[in-house]
């Protein structure tokens, strides 16, 4: 009992306790005051003002000036402050520029690497046609004046195209180009209509009516058709003005100055009927 006493009587009182902890509470919270006023005070000293902002990656359709002059008066803050998110944001509002990566660099530096849009085609749909496809399949706006001494093509898309339709048009142009090279010229136009019909339109103005399909499909009866145009060619003289690929077991052919000719055999009231 005696022990038990004298163990109650050491023991600090409850109040005592708990001024204590209130007092180390705000001790605390007065040193992460004062830290906090002083990193901010630091922070606003004119050594971490932003004094540089290096541009890299390679610009082709942009130069630094434009670059400085578009994005620069619309970024705000110093080396702690400055919103990077916002930053990459504005740099990426100038023309041309696809993405942009901004970081900081210690004490008073930016640094913004750039990659440019690389144009494969105009895009057109909904009656715009005002519109670029870059190499990765995405449309962006631009100033088309900017590529009018430039031989692209033209990406004629369906009503209320998507960005995906975007993507899967630059892959069917990609691989048409390679199939259709022995014809001889370039691919002036690609459309998918509204029915799903895939329709090329050459440089020489001759039209292409592959039809439907998956482009594993498309490919195929585009690889056969050009594998025997040049016998039809050979034996008349005289170059492609349309074809019509749609056919079954076949595809319909019209030659400058000739009438309409089915692919294979022999001529049956003005048309070759296949065998």
């Amino acid at each position: 009992m005696q022990a038990a006493a004298a163990f109650q009587s050491h023991e600090m009182p409850s109040d005592i306790r708990w001024m204590q902890a209130v007092t180390q509470f705000m001790a605390w919270v007065m040193l992460a005051l004062a830290v906090a006023a002083a990193l901010t005070w630091v922070s606003r000293q004119p050594f971490f003002q932003i004094r540089q902002v290096r541009i890299e990656g390679e610009l082709q359709r942009n130069n630094l000036p434009t670059v400085r002059a578009n994005a620069l008066p619309r970024i705000h803050g110093d080396y702690f402050s400055v919103d990077l998110q916002h930053a990459r944001q504005v740099f990426e509002t100038v023309p041309w520029v696809r993405k942009a990566v901004v970081r900081r660099v210690w004490p008073n530096e930016l640094r913004v690497t750039l990659e440019e849009h690389r144009p494969a085609a105009y895009w057109s749909h909904d009656e715009r046609d005002d519109q670029l496809v870059n190499i990765q399949g995405e449309v962006f706006d631009v100033n088309i004046g900017d590529v009018e001494d430039e031989r692209l093509p033209t990406l004629k898309a369906p009503t209320h195209a998507t960005a995906d339709q975007a993507q899967q048009m630059l892959q069917m142009l990609g691989r048409l180009r390679t199939v259709l090279a022995p014809l001889g010229t370039e691919i002036d136009t690609l459309e998918l209509n509204d029915r799903g019909n895939w329709i090329v339109t050459l440089e020489d103005e001759a039209v292409i009516n592959l039809g439907r399909g998956e482009i594993p499909d498309v490919i195929g009866r585009a690889s056969r058709f050009v594998r025997t145009l040049p016998q039809l060619q050979a034996q008349y003289g005289q170059p492609l003005e349309s074809a019509d690929l749609r056919y079954p077991k076949g595809y319909a052919v019209k030659l400058r100055g000739l009438t309409t000719l089915q692919e294979n055999s022999v001529v049956k009231s003005g048309a070759i009927q296949r065998q």
